[in-house]
Parts: C-alpha cells; structure tokens; sequence
C-alpha cells in the first residue's frame, strides 16, 4: 500500500467498480426464486425440476434442458448442497448463466446470476465521495458476552435473524456512536448502518468493513469505505436492514453513495 491515501482510496473504488460490474457480479443477479413459493418444482425461466430433499436440492434435468453440473451435461438427477464457493466457481449453469443454491433459516432458494442482466447493461458506475481524513477515525470493538439474535426486515421484505457479536464505538465531530457489528470467522467486522443522509443523498442503507481489531480491541473506522449493499445493485438480493440502534443522528456523505446507472 503506498503512503498516499487518496491514491490507496481510487484504487479501492476502482476496484469495487470492476468487481460489482464483473460478469458475475451482484449487476447480474437476475432472480432469487424460493423452491417454497414453487412446490411443483419448476421456475419460470429457470430450466429443471428444482425440489427440497432434506439438507439438499434434488435437480432433474434432461438433455433439452441444457443444464450442466461441474462442466459435464446432467441427464438425470443431482443432489446439490448450498453453494459457498465464489459465484463464478458454482457447479450449475446453464449457458452463460450461473444457477446458485441458497439457504436461509431452513428455506432453499436458487439465484440466477444473468452477465446479460439488465442492471448489468444499465450500469455507468458508483457515485462516492473522493477520500477525506476527516472520516477516518479509531474505533474500539466491544465484544458481547454471547451472541445476540435480533429480528430485521430485510430487502426482500421478509424478517430474518442477524447475529451480533458485539459493539463498536468511536466518535465523530466530538460525539460518541456505537455500531452493532457482526465478527467474521476471519476476525474482521461487518455492520449495517444508516445516517442522516440515507433515502435522500445516499442509497438508503450500507455496509462498513473495518479490519480485525488489535489485541486491545483498537480498530480504525473509515467511512470512506462505506459500501453500498448488494441491493442496491440488484433488488434480488435479500440484504437486512440496520438493527435497532445501527441509525447514526449524524450525517455521513463519505464512502459509496449511490448506483449511476442509464
């Protein structure tokens, strides 16, 4: 990383920039079809006979159907599980598009993941405000004792759990704020959040990514890279909402903004 934090920061948007519009990329999620809103098994547009069986999903498919599992052509039946791996690397396609399995809270579901979406086509860049020292500033990560569980509508506007692992505070113009943030299994956090800013000058919430705290729990919050969430590029995510308390009384135009798209 070089010593000019501009320059580090137009490197990050660049590279968001690429990655958000990469063939693959949250521009072309096409559709989130839940398997329990289609218990005959067929999704309109989507090819195969997709069917919950326990901890997996059952797809049959002929050769008309032009689906293949890890490249070879499936004639028959397979027996998916939940994809984790990266979506360019997911085991069904069908042509160019990438077929994913998904669960949540016990529900199964399949996205579509078009490089021909329209939101891809559409898409002309991330508005963001340009790096300002001003909105970097130290954090400290407070863990819970135990996880909490909290209730959030999410963007598909169903309510799901959210698991929180603790607090962060810092402050901002003279006044302490708390986030409730998740901790990921590599150490570093995640919190949904809104500010005075949010539904009018900028997308209506975001994601903050600050790295692994410090042995002392010390952590450095930059808004700069605040991050549009997934569904502000595509509506077929199912993004939560900030939980109770996750709306700062402050405004904060740093970091992603809002989709350019036309």
């Amino acid at each position: 990383m070089s010593s000019d934090p501009h320059a580090d920061w137009r490197r990050w948007h660049e590279r968001r920039t690429a990655s958000v519009s990469a063939p693959y990329g949250p521009l072309s999620l096409s559709g989130t079809h839940w398997l329990a809103d289609h218990p005959e098994g067929r999704i309109p547009a989507v090819p195969g006979r997709w069917r919950e069986d326990g901890d997996h999903v059952l797809l049959s498919a002929t050769a008309a159907d032009g689906v293949t599992v890890d490249g070879e052509p499936l004639t028959g039946d397979v027996r998916l599980t939940a994809d984790h791996a990266p979506i360019p690397r997911s085991r069904v396609a069908a042509g160019d598009r990438r077929l994913v399995v998904l669960r949540r809270e016990g529900l199964w579901a399949v996205r579509d993941f078009d490089p021909g979406a329209p939101a891809r086509r559409a898409f002309r860049g991330i508005e963001a405000t340009p790096y300002e020292e001003r909105w970097v500033v130290p954090g400290t990560y407070r863990p819970y004792a135990a996880e909490r569980s909290v209730r959030v509508e999410n963007a598909d506007g169903r309510e799901r759990g959210l698991g929180l692992t603790g607090e962060l505070a810092f402050a901002l113009g003279g006044e302490e704020h708390t986030l409730q943030v998740v901790a990921e299994d590599d150490g570093t956090l995640w919190a949904v959040f809104a500010d005075a800013t949010s539904g009018k000058d900028t997308y209506r919430f975001r994601f903050l990514r600050p790295a692994a705290p410090g042995p002392d729990g010390g952590v450095t919050v930059d808004l700069n890279r605040a991050l549009l969430p997934p569904c502000a590029f595509a509506e077929h995510f199912i993004c939560p909402f900030p939980p109770p308390g996750n709306t700062l009384p402050v405004p904060v135009p740093a970091g992603e903004r809002n989709v350019l798209s036309g």
